[in-house]
């Protein structure tokens, strides 16, 4: 069984800019820079078979390259309980239609489709035992957070173990972005 995901890389020097924002909130658990992407799609555990058949069929995908700009920060929640703090993308309109076309090819497959609405962003920290009350002051001495403007000149098929904290995560394919 391999565990999948298609995902943006961020790039080292945009890495190192989000990784200043680490520190002063208890019970977050930071993920490491080198760890930090833009999910495209998860796809979850699949055998090997329906991998290769993934694999290949993102070889298909001919998009131009574009850029990224990181602008803001979000708590994802299960109710009232934090989970993750996030540094947001914006959504320009090649991102959506990279990622709904990654969502088209998944579901051609045969996968389910992805139940949640799509939210870019880039995860920073993952939460255990961490308050509502210090996720908000946190995002509060933060306040708006402007991160580096990047490009995007290709897509990667990641593969991961299940494991607390995200990560390693390893790219099993690299697709370019056509020019």
């Amino acid at each position: 069984m391999a565990r999948l995901f298609t995902a943006l890389e961020v790039p080292a020097a945009a890495g190192f800019h989000l990784s200043l924002l680490k520190g002063g909130l208890p019970g977050a658990r930071w993920i490491d820079p080198a760890n930090y992407h833009v999910t495209l799609r998860f796809i979850g555990d699949i055998d090997h078979r329906t991998a290769d058949e993934v694999a290949a069929a993102l070889d298909r995908v001919y998009r131009p390259p574009f850029e990224l700009s990181l602008r803001g920060l979000h708590c994802f929640a299960s109710g009232r309980v934090p989970h993750s703090l996030a540094v947001k993308v914006e959504p320009t309109d090649q991102l959506i239609e990279l990622q709904a076309e990654h969502e088209r090819i998944i579901q051609r497959l045969g996968l389910p489709a992805e139940g949640r609405r799509y939210i870019p962003h880039v995860t920073l920290a993952r939460f255990k035992g961490t308050t509502s009350t210090d996720v908000a002051r946190w995002l509060s001495e933060h306040g708006d957070f402007i991160g580096p403007r990047f490009p995007v000149d290709r897509f990667v098929l990641y593969s991961s173990r299940a494991s607390v904290g995200g990560g390693p995560y390893l790219v099993e394919e690299a697709y370019p972005l056509a020019a």
